[in-house]
């Protein structure tokens, strides 16, 4: 079996994660920075936790996916963490079949992995007459099934985690869509200082308004007025009695610079609450075509 990073290395190289190694994640930490430790985490608050007690520098969250959608447990999160949004990242999950080394596609019955990971792989199980079976993990199936040495059973896992579990990669990019992509926002204690003058950046914020006609329309007034693109906006409902609407909000532009800086004044007098998370530069999976301010004031 290959060796394990080391789960206890210095703090400021480590980046946590939530899950096993050999995960998705654990790839996208790996693949944005390449030279820090991964650090697996049961949970999304766990790896967050690792970054406010110190045990890590980053923690890298998953908060959507181009199939699957949101990814919701991390807004339960935001509105009680410090922590700050200082990167995005976005992962191509990339989905194989692994098995015990001697196993083929014609000795594997049934298939391990994570629920989303097999409903995105249906039409190959389908094509192979391969019973799916849910596991917690993608990663954590792999494992498993390393412990089984039974070559009727694979996984659906990383390539990564075949590597790590000593597994064999029967076949590669099985998932029915091409577009299979992950996007993940990266925490730290302090906060990123991009140039919003030169570097393309986002700003993503908390807000809570009223339930009431117009109260989003009045918050959100001031981004048209001030040509600021909202590129995310999401809303839930809160309080005991519903009454209120917390929304979680990514715009282009620096905090610093005069048209956010006049938008957010503006939802800020319509708002009841405003939580700023971060402002960090946009990943170049998003950059084409997107032209950032030449001065301050444009």
């Amino acid at each position: 079996m290959a060796a394990r990073r080391k789960t206890t290395p210095r703090p400021n190289d480590t980046i946590a994660f939530q899950g096993e190694f050999g995960a998705n994640s654990d790839m996208a930490c790996r693949a944005a920075f390449p030279y820090m430790t991964t650090l697996p985490c049961p949970t999304f608050e766990a790896a967050m936790e690792a970054v406010r007690r110190g045990r890590a520098a980053l923690a890298m969250i998953p908060v959507e996916n181009s199939i699957a959608g949101r990814v919701a447990d991390l807004h339960s999160l935001l509105p009680h963490t410090n922590l700050r949004i200082v990167a995005e990242h976005f992962q191509r999950v990339e989905h194989c079949l692994v098995a015990v080394p001697g196993a083929s596609l014609k000795t594997v019955k049934s298939v391990r992995s994570h629920v989303q990971a097999l409903a995105q792989c249906r039409g190959f199980l389908k094509k192979h007459r391969l019973a799916p079976s849910v596991h917690a993990d993608t990663a954590g199936a792999a494992r498993e099934i390393a412990g089984l040495s039974d070559k009727s059973v694979a996984a659906i896992a990383s390539s990564l985690a075949a590597r790590i579990y000593g597994l064999q990669v029967l076949a590669r990019n099985i998932e029915d869509a091409d577009h299979n992509t992950t996007r993940m926002l990266v925490f730290s204690r302090e906060p990123a200082s991009p140039d919003g003058r030169t570097v393309p950046c986002l700003t993503a914020f908390l807000f809570r308004v009223k339930s009431r006609p117009a109260a989003l329309y009045k918050a959100m007034g001031g981004f048209a007025t001030n040509g600021v693109n909202i590129t995310k906006l999401e809303s839930y409902l809160s309080g005991a009695a519903f009454e209120q609407a917390l929304f979680y909000a990514e715009v282009e532009g620096h905090v610093e610079l005069r048209p956010l800086k006049l938008a957010l004044e503006e939802l800020e007098f319509f708002s009841d609450e405003l939580k700023m998370l971060g402002t960090f530069p946009a990943h170049p999976f998003r950059r084409k075509g997107w032209e950032a301010p030449t001065r301050p004031g444009t």
